[in-house]
């Protein structure tokens, strides 16, 4: 690839080469679910309860069983404990879904900071190996910022709803992200190609 590329952007760029019409399919998937969640919000909102549910619930398992499995290692513990309390977590959730929607709404908005802060970061990073698509990523990261506030400062009055319209909101930047950037990275490796077929 391209001089200048650390390993890690290396590893992601190949990646994305080689499987880029799997993320396009991956982050059209991701436009398609947020329409519909932003078309039937209230139905967003309890899909969402179960989804991420499920998720803790399924997650925290497999990191039990692995961190069992693999013995002590450095962060035993402290993996142990985020094991344990993300079941206890996706089991809230799933058992009492109606009143999981308000402790949702608040994981929800510490996703979102969270994902906005890694993917704004992620944008600075790839900004130089991916120039014409890494301010979709910065886009996608500032938006999930925006979302996380304004379910801050609207609570609790749109709980019911504003969850799964956040979560539309949410998948179709993501998605749109997703598809920007393998495009993009199909348009850097052809180019590559073409430059290597032409010496």
């Amino acid at each position: 690839m391209t001089a200048g590329f650390n390993e890690a952007q290396r590893t992601v760029i190949d990646s994305l080469k080689i499987h880029w019409r799997l993320y396009v399919f991956e982050g059209a998937v991701m436009i398609v679910l947020g329409v519909l969640a932003i078309v039937f919000p209230v139905f967003a909102t309890l899909a969402v309860d179960f989804y991420l549910g499920w998720l803790f619930l399924f997650c925290g398992v497999l990191t039990l069983i692995i961190m069992i499995t693999a013995g002590h290692i450095p962060g035993f513990w402290w993996a142990i404990v985020t094991a344990i309390l993300a079941i206890v977590v996706g089991l809230a959730l799933l058992l009492k879904p109606a009143a999981g929607v308000v402790t949702l709404t608040a994981v929800l908005t510490a996703f979102f900071i969270v994902e906005g802060v890694f993917q704004t970061a992620a944008s600075l990073t790839y900004r130089d190996g991916i120039p014409h698509s890494w301010g979709w990523l910065l886009a996608s990261g500032v938006a999930d910022l925006v979302l996380a506030a304004i379910i801050i400062a609207g609570w609790p009055g749109t709980v019911d709803w504003t969850l799964g319209l956040l979560a539309g909101v949410s998948l179709i930047t993501s998605g749109w992200a997703v598809v920007m950037v393998a495009m993009s990275v199909r348009s850097l490796a052809e180019g590559v190609t073409e430059a290597i077929r032409g010496r």
